[in-house]
């Protein structure tokens, strides 16, 4: 019966006639600049020197994140600060900061929920009043950034330097063509989306900056300092708070899901951005609606959504199985155990020993060389005889014999340390010495499927399951 798998000669796929999509984002798609002409040389392009650099900068992204933050702190030097403008900024800024990581990012970047029709109108107004894009513009780099981490692709990586993830990127011109294609067709069908998009300039200047400082006028009469504080300086701590999750996310912190890319999971991170701190699990299951999944980790943004869901706002929320999350954790912990591991002496390997005649074995021992064969396995203890812990005595005479009774408790029951120990003094197998060389034959031939390999490929000795180690030793520590 002919196999249904293709072969190599009749391909089931022909690749080369795969059309591939261009790298330059079509015109439908948020570029940065959108007079950008994919037919002249970019800047990026051209080296940075002294004549041109200043062709490099973003300057009006410079002056939106930096320069008009400078000038709200100066300003504040002469603005009182009232107690209910700062208790106001506060809670502006856990607001809008919600809008950026509950709506921006998991609602509308991850779809790891869904969202009323309220909700997604309340969470697209205070997320723009963090200034940090659209929807759409925000969603599609984050979702470049996630399928390209770390890569040339990735529109913030962390490999081109902490403070270019952070802000470079932002402050400096990128090459739209150098960032990496995304699906954002559901963005497009979404109107809350589209709507916010196309007004979104309206909706920065009143969210970010009249809406504060109304309800600061309104409320208790400080019409400029909800200007300077629930506006300016509020808007420059929501955006430098979100940066930390594309530069400190990515640097400070462990690796307990998978170390192959940055990011990391810090709980001052999470602090920071509210709750986007455990950014290694997030970038191993991105569509969960958690980012911290113990009880006592820092997640508002994850409390905030399951609020919702019960008061009817938010539904389908989504989750990873906990076996699937275990299964990562444990190779992991895997992974990191066989890197300590291979960083240990265990012993030649069985399958690296070269097979010894027990009459040659012994002759060696008469001639003064400390041998001795434990499960068929030759060790020299010569420079070991004078510290063993049981004396001289009990050691000597076992050599030139078979002393695995000896060894596994016709004497003295030896503790797994001490097994280990004599693994690092191997010199030989016996052969047909406790069937040693016949597991060295199916090695080599590969026929041995009990043996277990870390993820170096180097055999897993655990506990007790050392070669040397025979659970019903011979009756009699004699020669063979």
């Amino acid at each position: 019966m002919p196999s249904h798998q293709p072969t190599t000669e009749d391909a089931a796929v022909d690749l080369t006639k795969i059309e591939q999509p261009s790298a330059q984002a079509s015109t439908s798609e948020p570029n940065r600049n959108p007079k950008y002409d994919p037919k002249k040389t970019h800047i990026t392009d051209l080296p940075m020197t002294r004549k041109n650099w200043y062709k490099h900068v973003n300057w009006l992204n410079c002056f939106l994140i930096l320069g008009i933050p400078l000038l709200g702190l100066v300003t504040a030097w002469w603005t009182p600060l009232k107690w209910q403008t700062a208790v106001w900024a506060v809670a502006y800024y856990f607001a809008t900061g919600l809008g950026i990581t509950a709506g921006y990012h998991r609602l509308w970047a991850h779809t790891s929920y869904t969202a009323t029709l309220p909700l997604k109108i309340f969470l697209a107004a205070v997320g723009g009043g963090a200034v940090e894009g659209s929807i759409r513009w925000w969603a599609r780099d984050h979702r470049a950034h996630h399928r390209y981490t770390d890569t040339e692709k990735d529109p913030y990586s962390v490999r081109k330097g902490l403070l270019y993830s952070h802000l470079g990127w932002m402050i400096m011109k990128q090459n739209p063509k150098r960032i990496g294609r995304t699906d954002i067709s559901d963005l497009n069908d979404d109107p809350v989306v589209v709507w916010q998009h196309r007004n979104y300039l309206k909706v920065v200047f009143f969210m970010g900056l009249v809406f504060p400082m109304i309800v600061a006028g309104l409320g208790w009469g400080d019409w400029f300092g909800g200007f300077i504080y629930a506006g300016i300086l509020r808007i420059f701590f929501v955006q430098q708070a979100t940066f930390c999750v594309n530069s400190l996310a990515h640097w400070l912190g462990d690796q307990p899901f998978d170390d192959r890319n940055s990011p990391r999971d810090h709980v001052i991170t999470a602090l920071v951005t509210l709750g986007e701190g455990y950014h290694n699990f997030h970038h191993e299951f991105p569509s969960d609606y958690r980012n911290a999944i113990e009880w006592h980790q820092y997640d508002p943004t994850k409390w905030s959504i399951w609020a919702w869901k019960q008061l009817g706002l938010a539904y389908d929320l989504k989750q990873f199985r906990a076996n699937e999350i275990e299964k990562g954790r444990v190779q992991q912990q895997q992974k990191k155990l066989d890197q300590k591991r291979a960083k240990l002496d265990w012993g030649v390997p069985l399958e690296q020993l070269p097979v010894m005649e027990w009459d040659d074995y012994v002759e060696q021992a008469k001639n003064g060389r400390g041998l001795i064969a434990v499960a068929g396995v030759v060790h020299d203890v010569t420079d070991f005889i004078k510290d063993h812990p049981g004396g001289k005595a009990m050691i000597k005479s076992g050599i030139g014999k078979d002393a695995t009774a000896i060894f596994n408790g016709g004497v003295y029951l030896h503790s797994n340390a001490a097994h280990n120990l004599l693994s690092t003094m191997r010199v030989g197998v016996i052969r047909g010495g406790c069937e040693v060389e016949i597991w060295k034959k199916a090695q080599m031939e590969g026929k041995d499927q009990m043996i277990v390999k870390d993820s170096h490929g180097e055999r897993v000795v655990r506990a007790g399951m050392q070669v040397t180690k025979v659970f019903e030793p011979a009756a009699s520590a004699g020669a063979a």
